[in-house]
């Protein structure tokens, strides 16, 4: 049996008799390439460092000419405006003539990104520097913080009275609204991210509205239901309510950006070892999420502490201390100062100074806190 070969083809041919050849492309080597034609935009040479500088010195040299000398402009707002334009101008013409266009841009917008974060920081500091500066003349004295304002008259000294009062009543109103909002923000957190449904989507656009609520209507809120309809007193309570309607949303936002976080790696583990959706929630999700909740929690907190609006509706104030929260009208340290400041006399704006100074350093507090909790162990990743 003779076995006859099928014809080939002239392509065939042609490929069987030119031997296969693979040309591996490989990037060239740093010491091949022109030093003149990579572009670092990340790294700072001197050459860039002297021309940043120097724009900067032109800025300013210009600006005390146009500002002091050619145009009827002054004052410092002016002066710096007009210096950070002109700096921006003189960086991305003296840039344009060392490098590209992409050059130019990155150190135009890093010199506004940074000019961002200076103003930020200058309008932070002067408003802490000027709110202790304001009410210095009352902190130094002990019975500040130890004595309340019965009896105190508007032009008593700074040796009489003080803001327990509205310590004490800060404390526990802001205590029963974290009683009452934290359950129930993380619990919808929980309903929104772990078990879904039909309303879930309904849930998270009501409560991504409520972020935005005014603080007025939640203390109309309060008032209309509470103390008109269901007949509660104007108190502690009432402004505690209020407060949480305020508290409610931030809670539970935060909790569901945190909750989504956690991977869901963890679940399916946990779910295939038998465990229940429940179990799962409680022993896996919410303590993976501790840090990120602490965190939420307190972002509401510090939402709250500073309302006065719903305070003013719902509590009333008082000049004495009251334990109480049922027990008719409490005042905390926003009510003092709105009531205080109003007042026209500089004494007790002073005093309305130095309880902002006071809620300054407990809203701190607060955020120092959040950072602690939120710190991830040694050794957790």
């Amino acid at each position: 049996m003779t076995v006859v070969d099928a014809p080939q083809t002239q392509q065939d041919v042609q490929l069987h008799a030119v031997p296969r050849t693979f040309v591996r492309s490989e990037p060239p080597a740093a010491e091949d390439l022109d030093p003149g034609s990579r572009r670092v935009l990340k790294a700072v040479t001197a050459e860039q460092s002297f021309v940043q500088t120097g724009a900067w010195l032109a800025s300013l040299a210009l600006t005390w000419l146009i500002v002091t000398r050619l145009l009827p402009w002054s004052g410092v707002i002016a002066f710096v405006l007009t210096f950070f334009v002109l700096g921006l101008v003189m960086i991305a013409v003296m840039t344009a003539l060392i490098g590209g266009w992409p050059e130019v841009v990155d150190r135009v917008m890093s010199a506004v990104v940074h000019g961002a974060v200076i103003l930020m920081g200058v309008a932070l500091a002067s408003t802490i520097i000027f709110v202790f500066v304001r009410g210095w003349d009352a902190l130094p004295h002990l019975n500040f913080f130890t004595q309340d304002m019965e009896g105190v008259g508007p032009r008593d000294a700074f040796d009489r009275g003080g803001v327990l009062h509205a310590i004490i009543g800060s404390l526990i109103q802001v205590g029963i609204a974290i009683v009452i909002t934290v359950p129930l923000g993380i619990g919808t957190a929980v309903y929104m991210t772990e078990i879904g449904g039909r309303f879930a989507r309904i849930v998270r656009t009501v409560v991504e509205a409520m972020t935005a609520l005014p603080s007025i209507v939640a203390g109309l809120f309060i008032y209309t239901v509470a103390i008109v309809a269901l007949g509660v007193p104007s108190s502690g309570l009432a402004a505690a309510l209020a407060l949480s309607v305020m508290m409610l949303p931030i809670i539970a936002r935060a909790s569901d950006v945190v909750l989504r976080v956690v991977p869901g790696n963890l679940r399916e583990a946990s779910l295939a070892l038998g465990a229940s959706r429940w179990s799962t929630v409680w022993n896996v999700v919410l303590p993976t999420a501790r840090p990120g909740l602490a965190t939420a929690v307190i972002l509401g907190v510090a939402r709250g502490v500073g309302e006065t609006s719903p305070v003013l509706l719902t509590s009333g104030a008082a000049s004495f201390t009251v334990l109480n929260p049922t027990d008719g009208v409490m005042n905390s340290l926003p009510l003092y100062i709105f009531s205080t400041v109003r007042s026209g006399e500089p004494l007790l704006i002073s005093r309305a100074f130095a309880a902002a100074s006071v809620l300054l350093a407990l809203v701190l507090l607060l955020f120092v806190v959040a950072r602690l909790v939120a710190r991830p162990k040694k050794g957790i990743r």
